[in-house]
């Protein structure tokens, strides 16, 4: 069995990826994060031992911090706190999406600047070995102060309340916590704030993001190679002279694995010295736009990386001191799933232009709506129209969540972030996105084929060699459904890149592997 053990500050993207989709992993706590808990748990006994008031400690939260809660009482204010602050609605998180919430969560509270005892950190460890999972409703985070709503159905179940999933079943949470060996948990003063204030749901979504979405950048620079030599277009846009003198970093790996895709094509060496002059944008600038959405990939995942192991928590314990600030807030992450989204939302705007350049036989050369007998068929003509749609969606969901906000608890929480939403959407639009690519995929290898017996480059010719094995030729109009699903999954599995960078001989570590 495989261990992983947290310590606070070595969690990585792919760490929380791995052990999300992989239950079979124990999750272990480092000896020095539990010294590191233990001292601050001490640091508040202490604290109030000393009868002072301390933020969600002996006090109310948000605009009721101005009140103070009798000693005898802190135990029923923390499970008091969970119980209100579960109203989240909608659909649930994927089980995936919960088991990554709990790591880093736990992962945290393993830094040792909660206040949290060992009993509580036992716990969630418990939670997460047995894959007992809550279930968190998708809505009702304003990402400030952090995922309040989400992480308070999240601990529900250490109390015997809320529901979960356990091995496929929905239970309760007293028969949730009997499955991983417990009894309901007493909240000690903080316990319950330091479970529900942080960053970890929208977290969660933000690794996913961030991991789906190189697979994602990828199987779009490989469509567009089959796009570009399907429309006869040229490779000089994507020499590396015109990449050093603009050296972006993103548009110079991109243009590489252009060239390396495309290398040895008989397709662009066929019409090397043809009377057109340039290509359109949505293939000459290949290496600029997805370039950028490469830059911004590796900006958003920079910053996620920094917030797997930060804490987020209000108050933080740090020394003897407890002091009160704003790490709970979401705007890190936010604003780089927004921007992430918006990069995402170009590489389908951009797809959908090479795939409306496909449809016109005028722009194209080649049969109208790739179909021989075009009139009595309408050949992908349709196809088209489905990915415009799911362009327009994307326009809409991309505009930033970050840039709104409404005021909550009186006023005390006057700016919040969003950023859960913004992740939330972020999802959906990669959803898209692979939709739209799939149907380029088609498009373009279906476009080839009136180019035979000329081959592709190396790369670009694996893809094709690949779609043609699960998706017959389209000789005749027929119903494209499962055409559709077959492109999509070998872009979703990440099948169609492990294989095309393999014809290339790109290792494992190369250009644009994370």
């Amino acid at each position: 069995m495989e261990t992983l053990r947290l310590t606070g500050e070595s969690l990585s993207i792919a760490d929380v990826v791995r052990v999300a989709t992989d239950p079979s992993i124990h999750i272990e706590l480092a000896e020095a994060s539990w010294t590191a808990c233990d001292l601050s748990r001490g640091t508040i006994e202490a604290i109030l031992a000393a009868g002072e008031p301390v933020y969600g400690v002996n006090t109310g939260f948000g605009d009721l911090a101005r009140l103070r809660v009798a000693d005898d009482r802190l135990t029923e204010l923390q499970r008091n706190l969970i119980l209100s602050h579960a109203v989240g609605v909608g659909r649930p998180f994927s089980d995936e999406i919960v088991r990554a919430t709990l790591l880093l969560r736990l992962n945290a509270l393993a830094k040792g600047y909660s206040g949290v005892s060992r009993k509580l950190l036992e716990h969630l460890l418990a939670l997460l070995n047995h894959n007992v999972l809550p279930i968190i409703p998708e809505q009702g985070s304003l990402g400030a102060s952090g995922d309040l709503a989400p992480l308070a159905h999240m601990s529900l179940v250490l109390l015997g309340q809320g529901v979960a999933r356990v091995k496929g079943k929905t239970v309760t949470g007293l028969e949730a916590l009997d499955a991983a060996g417990l009894i309901p948990l007493d909240l000690s003063p903080k316990e319950g704030l330091a479970l529900i204030n942080g960053t970890p749901v929208m977290t969660a979504l933000a690794c996913f993001s961030v991991a789906r979405s190189l697979n994602l950048l990828k199987s779009a620079t490989i469509t567009a190679a089959l796009s570009t030599e399907a429309l006869r277009g040229t490779d000089a846009a994507f020499c590396e002279e015109l990449q050093s003198v603009r050296p972006h970093r993103g548009q110079r790996e991109i243009a590489r694995y252009l060239r390396t895709l495309v290398a040895d094509s008989e397709v662009i060496r066929s019409h090397r010295h043809c009377d057109k002059v340039q290509d359109p944008y949505s293939i000459r600038c290949i290496p600029q736009v997805h370039g950028a959405c490469l830059d911004t990939w590796e900006h958003c995942a920079r910053v996620v990386q920094i917030e797997v192991n930060s804490a987020t928590d209000n108050p933080l314990v740090i020394g003897q001191k407890v002091l009160s600030g704003g790490n709970f807030h979401g705007e890190p992450i936010g604003m780089v799933m927004d921007f992430l989204a918006i990069a995402l939302c170009e590489l389908g705007s951009i797809s959908e232009r090479r795939i409306a350049r496909l449809m016109d036989s005028k722009l194209s050369n080649l049969p109208p709506f790739l179909t021989k007998e075009s009139g009595l068929n309408s050949g992908m003509m349709i196809t088209h129209y489905t990915a415009a749609s799911l362009v327009m969606e994307n326009r809409i969901m991309s505009h930033p969540a970050t840039v709104d906000s409404l005021p909550t608890s009186a006023d005390q929480e006057d700016h919040v972030s969003m950023a859960t939403t913004a992740a939330r959407k972020t999802f959906q639009i990669m959803v898209n996105l692979t939709n739209i690519l799939a149907l380029e995929l088609l498009n373009a290898t279906h476009g080839l084929e009136f180019l035979k017996p000329l081959k592709c480059g190396t790369g670009s010719e694996s893809a094709w060699r690949l779609v043609r094995d699960s998706v017959p030729i389209l000789e005749a109009d027929r119903l494209m459904t499962a055409d559709i699903e077959h492109a999509r999954d070998l872009i979703q599995s990440g099948q169609m890149v492990t294989e095309v960078e393999a014809a290339c001989g790109l290792p494992r570590s190369d250009i644009l592997k994370w």
